[in-house]
């Protein structure tokens, strides 16, 4: 991994001369902006214990795992390695999911109400921008440097960096799924 970000082509530009950031974000669209603003907000509302029904506990690992695809379809549909990129992509994703698969302490099922109680946390904030930010880094890198969208070496460590952060968001949405399928620990009656 240290190989590969002193290859890139944006960590050596940014090294040489730190200025040249602020004309990377001014060249960055203004929509990418409001796009992470309302990445954050989204993230943000996970911050704090909650109520929700399985619809929603789905839309933000589904939603993120639509934003993983299109950045790596956008950036390596064009590679020669695409095959392999989407394979790597969805081994890691399902080896993490997989790995961080037993229970979720504190988050529980409520049949009756048909909804989830989801203690909160940082870690979907962090994941949500960790995506914005691999996304974004790499629409840079291609931009600076086009033919690293057949460097095998780049385009893999991108497709499991994503396949980390889905694997991530897949596993907790599995976790939720396995209350519903738990039964409740019976009530102790009083005595």
């Amino acid at each position: 991994m240290p190989d590969l970000l002193a290859s890139s082509a944006l960590v050596q530009l940014l090294s040489k001369h730190p200025q040249a950031f602020g004309q990377i974000l001014r060249g960055t669209p203004t929509w990418v902006g409001g796009l992470l603003a309302g990445l954050v907000v989204l993230g943000a509302t996970q911050l704090r214990a909650r109520n929700v029904g399985a619809l929603r506990t789905a839309l933000v690992p589904v939603g993120m795992l639509a934003f993983s695809a299109s950045g790596m379809v956008g950036a390596f549909a064009s590679s020669h390695l695409f095959t392999e990129v989407l394979s790597a992509w969805i081994g890691v994703a399902g080896l993490v999911a997989l790995a961080f698969l037993p229970g979720m302490p504190n988050a529980s099922y409520d049949a009756a109400r048909r909804q989830f109680h989801v203690p909160g946390s940082v870690l979907p904030l962090l994941m949500i921008v960790g995506i914005f930010l691999v996304k974004w880094a790499v629409g840079v890198e291609l931009a600076l440097a086009p033919q690293r969208v057949q460097d095998g070496s780049f385009v893999l460590a991108i497709a499991c960096t994503y396949g980390v952060f889905n694997g991530l968001f897949a596993g907790r949405a599995l976790r939720l799924a396995k209350l519903v399928r738990t039964p409740a620990a019976p009530v102790a009656a009083a005595a």
